[in-house]
């Protein structure tokens, strides 16, 4: 079982834990190698980030270039990449097809061009991603009872899943709409980064969010054995 989970980790993940290994053997300057891993981890998101909107690009459900559809579209795109105000869709009646550009928090602009197409067999897809995805709940040091229900990519250890979720965290309180949200006042906590994330950030490192509120553990208590008559 190990085995076969080490040689699924993704080659961005095996790279980025290599340099660990190698960046402090090459130089004797911390900052240096810490700017080095930091330039190549921001590269490697942003190529995983644009691969990801190009895939969703094709696989989004476009039937026509009625206003309801155009609006379902820009939501979907908003929640996937955590830009919503920054999502700008521009329809083409004569191509049938409709352009796509988001300006993302951190400055990286995605443009593409969606066809106006059937729509897919029904359930098939839905299936596919749901299979890719084991269930991989989480709690709190203070408060091991009180859990959220997460999911992690079947190729990723729980420890991994742990750390993914970690670096997130920080990503997000680093990003503009983190930053926005702590000058509102709002506290700086787990709870509230897994209810504000969004999905597309979440999904970007194989993490994927049940449900936003945590559900406290239910404890069954065994039933008294019954008596034979």
């Amino acid at each position: 079982m190990s085995r076969k989970t080490t040689q699924k980790i993704n080659p961005e993940a095996q790279l980025l834990q290599l340099l660990k290994l190698v960046l402090p053997k090459a130089t004797h300057d911390p900052e240096l190698a810490g700017k080095i891993y930091a330039a190549i981890e921001s590269e490697l998101k942003t190529k995983s980030r644009a691969v990801a909107f190009e895939k969703f690009c094709t696989q989004v459900e476009l039937p026509d270039l009625e206003p309801k559809t155009l609006k379902d579209v820009k939501l979907q795109l908003a929640s996937a990449f955590g830009a919503t105000g920054d999502v700008v869709i521009k329809p083409d009646a004569k191509t049938k097809s409709l352009a796509v550009e988001i300006d993302l928090p951190d400055g990286t602009q995605l443009q593409s061009q969606i066809p106006v197409r059937a729509l897919p067999p029904e359930g098939s897809e839905e299936q596919e991603i749901a299979l890719k995805f084991a269930p991989c709940p989480v709690s709190l040091p203070g408060d091991p009872e009180l859990v959220w229900l997460l999911a992690k990519r079947e190729n990723m250890t729980a420890e991994e899943a742990g750390i993914a979720i970690a670096k997130l965290e920080d990503d997000f309180w680093a990003s503009k709409t983190g930053q926005k949200l702590l000058r509102d006042r709002v506290e700086r906590s787990f709870p509230e980064f897994i209810s504000r994330a969004p999905a597309g950030m979440l999904s970007e490192v194989g993490i994927k969010r049940h449900y936003k509120m945590p559900e406290a553990v239910k404890i069954l208590r065994p039933l008294p054995p019954q008596k034979r008559s």
